[in-house]
């Protein structure tokens, strides 16, 4: 098989993201977790193939060693495009990692021009001249602005990125967009003449991304959300297809794991609990007093998960998670909790759950280490951004799961996302 598109994401659930627009465009997609063993090569069945990398809120230099890997494997196994994807919401600080991240994949490809966009209307995330929305609000005015890691109190997309890389910042606004894709091109050679490296590119639609990804077709790099993603499958003849979202039936018992803190998941959280379905909160403070709440939550759900799906969630205000951070440090808190809930996952799984729910993106990536995942088949859309994915146990069986972003999903997305695996293969 040739892979048309290499795909680099810095955390699990934007990898998931990025492959559930490639397929709903046409693309059969494999998404790898973490890079291969060097000289591993497989017969990947796959038009893209992405790498989901834990990378996001990593060290700069760790990030950048990390994306050249997984660069180096793409490039061994013949992909014609590179494509490095972030969150939509440009999840960042000024030390990077988007532009670190960047300036290594573009030396490495020896190009001397990229795009940059988190756009993706379909999850209310927009651009317009130059400056990221969020719904109807501006980034620095949304939830994100008091996100533990990464705050983002900029919305202007070109100052963030520029001050995290020396490559001189431009626009490619939406007056150009609308254009179509020849104006693109001439405003990108002309950016080029002057020195510009990379471009913030403004959308406002899914028109203006399908617009944008043909005109970036001949470019070795691009990067964005995963929104760019639905204009660059027809580059290489691609078509909706619901065959390329086919997975096997799923079997076993339901569960969530939730680690997220976005205003999202905490509304998801609260309308499962409104429901009255079984549900368990992690503590973290417990947890770092050192009392057993991994046992806990693995003896709550096994009195439940007959009738399941059985939520385990660690999802609390900003300002609970602040005190929290104050009483253990900010990053040792977050390890804390991704290797508490990570470890419960392993023991649902063991406990024969077929069908799993993960919430937040640091939480996916410890989970699917945990359970000895190495790829994933990915599926149909449950909501924009999140799709269902197999995988293949290390035992052999097939584990049905979702790693969903902390921003995404409308209130109901946990009940709802089992409902459509029964519409789905019914």
């Amino acid at each position: 098989m040739t892979i048309r598109l290499g795909c680099v994401a810095d955390d699990f659930t934007g990898a998931t993201d990025l492959a559930n627009n490639l397929v709903r465009a046409g693309m059969r997609v494999v998404q790898l977790i973490d890079v291969p063993p060097a000289g591993a090569e497989r017969d990947m069945d796959a038009d893209a193939v992405v790498i989901a990398l834990k990378s996001r809120t990593a060290p700069a230099a760790d990030a950048v060693e990390a994306s050249l890997q997984a660069l180096a494997w793409l490039r061994s196994m013949g992909a014609e495009q590179i494509y490095f994807k972030y969150c939509s919401t440009f999840d960042s600080t000024p030390a990077g990692n988007i532009g670190p991240v960047t300036d290594a994949l573009m030396d490495a490809l020896g190009t001397d021009f990229t795009v940059a966009t988190p756009a993706f209307p379909d999850n209310g995330r927009t651009v317009f001249k130059g400056h990221l929305f969020v719904g109807d609000v501006l980034l620095s005015d949304s939830g994100m602005r008091h996100h533990p890691l990464t705050p983002m109190t900029d919305s202007n997309l070109v100052n963030v990125l520029g001050a995290q890389t020396a490559r001189p910042v431009g626009l490619i606004d939406h007056t150009v967009v609308a254009g179509g894709a020849e104006a693109i091109r001439a405003r990108i050679a002309s950016l080029r003449e002057d020195g510009v490296g990379m471009a913030v590119v403004d959308a406002v639609s899914n028109d203006d991304l399908v617009r944008l990804g043909a005109a970036v077709r001949e470019l070795p790099l691009v990067t964005a959300g995963s929104g760019l993603a639905i204009g660059l499958p027809a580059n290489w003849g691609f078509k909706p297809s619901r065959a390329a979202a086919q997975l096997p039936p799923p079997g076993g018992h339901r569960a969530v794991v939730s680690g997220s803190v976005s205003v999202a998941t905490n509304r998801q959280v609260l309308e499962f609990l409104r429901g009255g379905r079984p549900a368990f909160s992690v503590d973290p403070l417990r947890v770092a007093a050192g009392e057993d709440v991994v046992g806990q939550a693995l003896a709550f759900s096994e009195s439940h998960l007959a009738d399941g799906p059985v939520l385990i969630y660690s999802t609390e205000s900003p300002d609970t998670v602040r005190t929290v951070q104050g009483r253990l440090g900010a990053a040792e808190a977050g390890e804390l909790v991704e290797r508490t809930l990570a470890r419960i996952a392993r023991g649902l799984v063991d406990r024969g759950v077929r069908q799993l729910v993960v919430a937040g993106g640091e939480t996916s990536g410890a989970v699917v280490q945990a359970l000895g995942v190495t790829g994933l088949r990915i599926g149909p859309q449950i909501d924009p951004g999140v799709p269902w994915c197999a995988a293949a146990l290390p035992g052999g069986d097939t584990l049905h799961i979702t790693l969903k972003s902390g921003n995404f999903g409308g209130p109901d997305f946990f009940t709802a996302a089992f409902a459509l695996l029964d519409e789905e293969t019914s």
